[in-house]
């Protein structure tokens, strides 16, 4: 019979201290389709709206190719850590940073979750804001659903619509104390995902049956402005989307056969790529060069009937649904890690009421003002796919490798870690450089 408070355990920091064999949580019995569905849902999330706009720049075949690329990295690198998770006594994404890096190794990791899952809750407030009072880009205007139906006003703003959003939608779901109140939610939000794929590659086909598709693009187009280094733009929005390497562990410790997870994982990379290059496709054959960074936004158009109309904004709003329910399960681990780094020697959050108020407010506060002043999610797939989430991904499961504390790690294993960390820095490197040089020559 179970003793432990279910409280404790949702409030447990992300990234606790390493545990000795005889302290670890017993296994939940959880099945491998149930450890498909959460690896597939910490993947699937606003990074699917901007791989048409990567389709745009790489074209058709490129982007196919790159995402099988990137898949097979994710592999890798996470067949790294649940190798040195057999091999030793630590039991978590921090456990293994600290075994082999020491404090400085599990700090370093706790402080990209951080900065990964807020950037990731900003996009997330983006896309609300887009869905419910449009985006204006490059000159142009497009409408978000509230001003569809009811017209322009003040209180249909971004401003206004995040902050009812915030306030009355996601603030109840933020300060619940339990993640497992969450798991109705989280089916919902699967389902909302599932049924904006399946809608959007719909309308593409049927608009291709109607000859009213744009022309597709197989390869870069160099003549019209594309130039070789904006390739390497592409490559961080793919690296969010493939982002599940925080959640490896979490999940594994609920399977009976923890040596199942590698199946696991690659039955979800599987079905993501799946998803992504109908997304990609689909979005891409629908919209052409018109494309936005966030493809929601492109469903604001005019349709010849009402079911068209009705559809284009059955698609954003189950979109934006999604998110709000993929949310407040972001904030958990936000939260946790923010409170474990800064409290480190205070008693667990859930004990302290008005600790965890506060943190909850002030993160959400301060979300909410960056996702008003910054309405564009382009710069922070670039950004963070740049930087945190190639180090959560990439570069510290290799560095496990070729630091190999436990001596396991094969000749083969060691150059592979040292080709991915050389693509990773390599990669960001550029991608960092082109988008300096593309903001300072629009200067």
């Amino acid at each position: 019979m179970k003793s432990e408070n279910p409280d404790a355990q949702s409030a447990a920091p992300l990234l606790p201290e390493l545990l000795s064999p005889e302290t670890q949580c017993p296994r939940g019995g959880a099945s491998v389709s149930g450890a498909v569905f959460n690896v597939s849902t910490s993947m699937i999330g606003a990074g699917i709206m901007s791989i048409p706009a990567t389709f745009k720049v790489l074209g058709v075949i490129p982007g196919f190719i790159l995402i099988l690329i990137v898949a097979l990295s994710v592999e890798i690198t996470v067949e790294f850590l649940l190798r040195y998770t057999n091999s030793g006594k630590a039991v978590t994404y921090g456990g293994l940073m600290a075994e082999s890096f020491g404090k400085i190794g599990s700090v370093a990791l706790q402080v990209c979750v951080m900065v990964t899952n807020l950037g990731a809750m900003i996009i997330y407030l983006i896309i609300i804001g887009d869905v419910l009072s449009g985006n204006q880009s490059e000159g142009t205007l497009h409408l978000g659903v509230l001003q569809e139906w009811f017209g322009i006003h003040w209180w249909n703003s971004r401003a206004c619509a995040l902050l009812f959003v915030m306030l009355f939608i996601l603030l109840p779901f933020l300060l619940l104390r339990s993640i497992e109140s969450l798991k109705h939610a989280s089916a919902l939000s699967i389902l909302l995902a599932v049924l904006f794929v399946a809608i959007c590659s719909a309308m593409a086909i049927h608009a291709m049956w109607e000859g009213k598709t744009e022309r597709l693009r197989l390869v870069p187009d160099f003549a019209n402005g594309v130039s070789f280094f904006d390739l390497f733009t592409t490559i961080p929005v793919f690296a969010t989307s493939f982002g599940c390497h925080v959640n490896i562990h979490p999940v594994r410790a609920e399977l009976n056969r923890p040596s199942e997870m590698s199946s696991a994982v690659r039955i979800s990379l599987v079905l993501c790529v799946v998803i992504y290059f109908a997304v990609g496709f689909f979005g891409y054959l629908l919209f052409g060069d018109s494309i936005m960074a966030d493809m929601l936004v492109n469903f604001d158009q005019s349709s010849d009937s009402v079911i068209g109309s009705l559809l284009n904004d059955t698609v954003r709003l189950s979109y934006a649904i999604h998110l709000m329910m993929v949310f407040p399960v972001m904030n958990f681990s936000l939260r946790a890690n923010v409170d474990e780094l800064f409290f480190p020697r205070k008693p667990i959050l859930a004990t302290d009421t008005f600790r965890f108020i506060s943190i909850t407010s002030i993160l959400l506060a301060f979300i909410y003002v960056v996702a008003v002043a910054i309405p564009n999610i382009w710069y922070f797939f670039q950004f963070m796919g740049t930087t945190t989430v190639m180090c959560l991904m990439f570069i510290f499961p290799s560095a496990i490798i070729l630091r190999d504390v436990h001596g396991i790690s094969r000749r083969r294993d060691k150059i592979v870690a040292v080709s991915v960390i050389i693509l990773a820095v390599g990669t960001s490197l550029t991608a960092i450089s082109s988008n300096v040089y593309s903001y300072m020559s629009k200067k």
